[in-house]
């Protein structure tokens, strides 16, 4: 996929929940319930978007410990 992306003259629609997919993305559109919250690169999105800052975060936090029954 980053392969097809990064060539020239081509454009890509993607739909993700993954940071890791859309990170390096030329436009995000951030949707809430359907209609368009906020749109941007990655960096104007973390300076500008409290929803997407909310999504950031809650992909870089640690998973819980689990433990055995």
């Amino acid at each position: 996929l980053d392969r097809l992306m990064r060539d020239a003259g081509r454009t890509a629609l993607v739909i993700a929940q993954r940071l890791s997919t859309v990170r390096d993305a030329d436009l995000i559109v951030v949707l809430d319930q359907g209609r368009i919250a906020a749109q941007g690169t990655h960096d104007e999105l973390v300076a500008q978007s409290a929803l997407y800052n909310e999504i950031v975060g809650s992909q870089l936090a640690p998973e819980p410990l689990r433990t055995a029954s």
